[in-house]
C-alpha cells in the first residue's frame, strides 16, 4: 500500500487518462503511474443536440475500468472519476455516468466548463517547472473544449472553457478527415477560433509573460512526434514548442493522407484524423494572442484534482 495515494481517472473526449499520486515528504505531489487510455466517446459532438453513441459510452466505460483495476495495486485512499465536455454536453451524460458507477463503484462527477478550467489551474501549480513563473497564460487543448487561462502573480485571473476542442472542430470544417487537410479547412479553423476568443472576452493583457503554457495532447503529441524522429526519449526533448515549428508541422502533417498520418512515429493513430485541425487551432490561437511559445507541461487537470484531494 503506498500511503495516502489518490487515483484520478479522467474521461476526455479522446481519451481516458490515470493518475495515481501522493504527497511527498517535501509536500511536493508525486506521481506514481500515469497511463492513457484511447477511447474517443466525444463523436458527435458537434451536434445542436449532441448525445453519446454506444460503442463511444461502451469503450468510455470498458477504459475507465481497466484503469480503475490498474490503480488498485497502489491502494488509493480516495479513487475520483471526472468527465468533461463530451460527458457535459451530452444530453444522455447521466447515463454515461450511471455506467461509470456500475462498472466501478464510484460516481462520475461530471465537470463544468469554469470547474475544469480552475482544476487544471491548480494542477498546473504542481509543475517544478514552472515555480518561477508569476504572470502567465495557460490554454489546455482537449477533443471536446480548450481551457484559457490568465495566472497574475500566480493567481487566477481568468479562467474560460470555449468548445474549441480538436474532435468538435474537425466535426464541423473537416469534411473528410481521410484526404489531406484542406487551405480550405484551415482558414475556417481560424476564423472560428478567433471569433470565439474575441466573443468570449478573453484578455491578452498581462505584462509581458515569463511563459504561454501548453497542457494537453496536441502539444505533447508535438513533443512525442519530435522525439521519435530523434531517437531520443519524450523528457529529453525541448518543451518549448514555436508557433513556427507548429506551422512547418501542419503543413507537413496536413498535407498526408490520414492512412500515411497513422503512420507517423509520435503521433498516436486514433489522433491522426483530429490532429491537424487541432495544430490548425493552436496556430490561430497564438496568432491571435500574440504568442511566440508554448511551455509545454504534463502538469493538468488530473494533478489539480489530486492537488484538491490531497490538499492544495
Amino acid at each position: 500500500m503506498i500511503p495516502g495515494a489518490v487515483a484520478v481517472i479522467d474521461v476526455g473526449s479522446n481519451s481516458v487518462k490515470l493518475l495515481v499520486a501522493r504527497r511527498g515528504r517535501e509536500g511536493r505531489l508525486e506521481g506514481l503511474a500515469v497511463s492513457t487510455l484511447d477511447a474517443r466517446i466525444g463523436s458527435g459532438i458537434s451536434a445542436v443536440s449532441p448525445r453519446l453513441g454506444e460503442e463511444g459510452m461502451t469503450r468510455g466505460s470498458a477504459a475507465v475500468a481497466t484503469l480503475y483495476d490498474d490503480s488498485r495495486r497502489f491502494s488509493p485512499v480516495q479513487t475520483i472519476v471526472v468527465a468533461t465536455s463530451a460527458v457535459r454536453d451530452a444530453e444522455n451524460g447521466a447515463e454515461f455516468g450511471m455506467r461509470i458507477l456500475r462498472t466501478c463503484g464510484t460516481p462520475l462527477r461530471i465537470l463544468s466548463g469554469s470547474e475544469e478550467a480552475a482544476l487544471i489551474g491548480l494542477g498546473l501549480t504542481c509543475d517544478p517547472a514552472l515555480d518561477g513563473l508569476l504572470d502567465f497564460y495557460v490554454f489546455d487543448l482537449g477533443g471536446g473544449s480548450l481551457e484559457c487561462l490568465s495566472f497574475g502573480n500566480r493567481e487566477i485571473r481568468q479562467a474560460l472553457s470555449l468548445q474549441l476542442g480538436c474532435v468538435r472542430l474537425t466535426e464541423m470544417f473537416v469534411r473528410d478527415p481521410s484526404l489531406p487537410f484542406t487551405d480550405a479547412s484551415a482558414r475556417a479553423i481560424s476564423a472560428h477560433v478567433r471569433a470565439e476568443l474575441d466573443r468570449s472576452g478573453f484578455q491578452f493583457h498581462l505584462p509581458p509573460p515569463g511563459a504561454t503554457v501548453g497542457t494537453g495532447g496536441t502539444v505533447s503529441t508535438v513533443r512525442a512526434m519530435t522525439a521519435a524522429a530523434a531517437g531520443v526519449p519524450f523528457d529529453e526533448t525541448d518543451p518549448i514548442v514555436r508557433i513556427g515549428a507548429l506551422r512547418m508541422l501542419l503543413a507537413s502533417v496536413g498535407a498526408l493522407p490520414l492512412d500515411s498520418r497513422r503512420r507517423l512515429p509520435g503521433l498516436p493513430p486514433e489522433r491522426a484524423d483530429v490532429f491537424p485541425a487541432a495544430l490548425a487551432t493552436l496556430v490561430a490561437l497564438a496568432e491571435t494572442g500574440g504568442i511566440a511559445a508554448f511551455q509545454n507541461s504534463v502538469y493538468n487537470l488530473r494533478w489539480g484534482l489530486a492537488a484538491e484531494a490531497l490538499g492544495a
